[in-house]
């Protein structure tokens, strides 16, 4: 009983890592319209700030209000290549 949760859950593990599990995100500043990727995000509870890092520059971005879509990683791999 033991071998066999042990093989399902392995089995389960594998399966994630090899369908590239992974969330991917469009964010947008509504005040200046600027549009940003980025693979993770950290929402400030006290002040409401969004921090994640850009996937086109590289740097680390934080705007006090934004705008969250997940999108699928051909889109993502598409707009940060442009």
């Amino acid at each position: 009983m033991m071998i066999r949760l042990v093989s399902l859950v392995v089995s389960g593990l594998m399966l994630l890592a090899i369908s590239g599990c992974g969330s991917y995100y469009k964010i947008t500043d509504p005040t200046s319209k600027n549009v940003y990727y980025s693979k993770d995000y950290e929402k400030n509870k006290t002040t409401g700030g969004l921090a994640f890092k850009d996937a086109k520059t590289g740097a680390i971005v934080t705007i006090q209000n934004s705008e969250i879509k997940e999108i699928s990683r051909d889109t993502y791999d598409e707009e940060v290549k442009k």
